[in-house]
This record gives C-alpha cells, structure tokens and sequence, in this order.
C-alpha cells in the first residue's frame, strides 16, 4: 500500500500542475521527472522484502545434520526426562530371587510380562529350586507354562539350564556375564536383565521396545542387538545403564508404541527426531496410552510399593 499511495499523490500534483496559469506551466518539465523516481523506487524496495525468511521456512534441520556432541547431549536429556517421568520404573517380572527371574526372563519370548507374571505362581510352586527343575516330568512342566507359548522349546530351555545350574554352578545362579551366556537359552538380554535386576551389575537390556526407541531418537542405527547395546553404553555411564533400560521399555510400553505412537501425549516430544510417527492430536494420544497412564493395571501382579497403578489381575481373573 506504501509505493502505490506514493504514486498516487506524485499525479495528483502533476495534475494540478496543468490546471495553473501558463505561466506556472514551466513546472510541467520538472513533474515529468516524477516517473523517472518510480521504477528507481521500485526496485529497490523489492530486495529488501525478498530476503527476509518466510515463518515456515526451516532449512537447518536438513542442512546440517545434528553432531555427535549434540545427540550425546540430547540423549542423556531424554533419560533425565524419563527419570521425572517414571521415578518409579522397575523390571515388570515378578521375582523373588535371582533363579525366579532368570526362569521369568526366558519364559518372557514372544510373550507378554503378564502372562508370564500369571504363570510362573504355579510353576515355582511346583519346582522351586533349579534341583527340582533339572529332575521335572516335561510334559508335566509344558502344561503349566502352555500359556506362555512355544512351552515345548520353552520346558527344554529351562530344564537344560536348570541341570547346568546344578551340575556346574552347585544350584547357583552365577554373577558374571560370561557364566551366565553358557546355559541353555540365556543369552546377552537375559544375562544383562539378571545381573542389573539381581545382582546390581549394570546392563543394558536391548528388547524390541529398547531397540525401536533408540532407533528413533537417533542414538543408533544399528538393528543388531550387540551393536545396539555397544552404542547405547558409549553414551551413557555405566551407573545409568540399568534404570536406562527401564525408563526406555516402559516408554516404549506405555507411550511410544509400535505402531502408533501416542506423540501428542509424549512429554519429551520436543527432543524427538521422530516426532509425527505416530498420533500428535493431543485428545487422540491420551487414548492411546497404556498401563498405569491410562488408567489400567501394569504387568505385574506384585508390583513395587511405590508403583502408582494397580496390581495386575491373576490367570483366568481378567
């Protein structure tokens, strides 16, 4: 509106010019070089609008990729918020010593903390020593973890472990990882989850929802379990790395879902790289959270005292 009022105001004398006396017509020549300031004008107001930034516009992002310094920063940002936001996140299996969560642990594949957590009562109850586990009927033990599924792997797992624990360990759980990776069915997931929940050795334990959490906030790209572990620790102090793995498996389990996160109900939103994946309307995400967010019980039927939902329900009291 400024250049044209401009103009408009430059003619309008121009005209008034020509309604005067001949004798001020002299002027006419001067108004004619009115025009020749127009498109001197013209052009120079157009450079200066032209390289100011539009709002949207936000190239950085794309044209420089962030450092490893800053995504080490971010990174330990990401665990100090979930530390605020699950003070209280723990190992999701009931047990009561370290055989029970080794048992927990392997019971675990390809299926649920729940339905493990309804299922080892009675297992336990029935063999409660690695002794009495290695010396089972298999088909008696198969029937009672059959809700676990693949229970026939699962009974062969537990008993081949159960003897090597009392044929070479004298009935003990061992304390190093190196031990531990030796017996059926245990492998560096497992091992890890043991030593930190059992022991106090820290480990990071790379389940699925640690590696697609991880993967997504951009700390690796690597899909192998091992090579993800290795990444993840150069980042972190080994004090972290146990409560780590927590925070992480109950964000992924709670918020950061597969395949549909709840992102517009995700507190570190902001730190995200992979912020939009999933739900960002605020109203839709709080629907999707799970557990003791949304108002549910957790996996475990004895939760910790300061676990602020409900104990989950017993087998067949769903």
């Amino acid at each position: 509106m400024g250049p044209k009022s401009g103009t408009g105001s430059a003619t309008g004398r121009e005209l008034e010019s020509e309604v005067k006396p001949k004798p001020e017509s002299k002027a006419t020549p001067k108004s004619k070089s009115t025009p020749k300031s127009k498109p001197k004008a013209t052009p120079k107001s157009k450079p200066k609008a032209t390289p100011e930034p539009k709002p949207n516009a936000k190239p950085k992002p794309n044209a420089k990729p962030e450092s490893h310094l800053a995504m080490v920063r971010r990174a330990r940002r990401i665990n100090r918020e979930l530390a605020e936001l699950y003070p209280y996140a723990h190992p999701e299996l009931d047990f009561r010593n370290a055989f029970e969560l080794l048992v927990a642990t392997v019971l675990s594949a390809q299926t649920t903390d729940l339905r493990v957590n309804q299922t080892t009562p009675a297992l336990f109850a029935a063999y409660p020593t690695p002794e009495d586990m290695a010396a089972a009927v298999p088909e008696e033990m198969e029937e009672i973890i059959r809700p676990t599924g693949f229970f026939r792997a699962k009974t062969k797992s537990l008993m081949g472990l159960s003897t090597a624990l009392r044929d070479n360990f004298d009935g003990e759980v061992p304390g190093r990882l190196e031990d531990l990776v030796t017996l059926p069915g245990v492998g560096r997931k497992t091992a890890n989850v043991v030593l930190g929940n059992a022991f106090g050795v820290p480990g990071i334990t790379v389940d699925t929802h640690f590696g697609r959490l991880v993967r997504r906030w951009k700390w690796t790209d690597q899909e192998d379990p091992v090579k993800v572990e290795a990444d993840v620790a150069a980042i972190f102090p080994k004090s972290e790395w146990t409560m780590l793995s927590h925070r992480v498996v109950f964000h992924g389990r709670r918020i950061c879902h597969a395949r549909k996160p709840a992102c517009g109900a995700c507190p570190i939103a902001p730190l995200c790289p992979s912020y939009g994946e999933g739900e960002t309307d605020p109203e839709k995400a709080r629907k999707l959270l799970k557990y003791e967010m949304g108002g549910r019980p957790g996996q475990r039927l004895s939760p910790p005292p300061d676990y602020p939902g409900a104990p989950a329900p017993a087998l067949g009291a769903e």
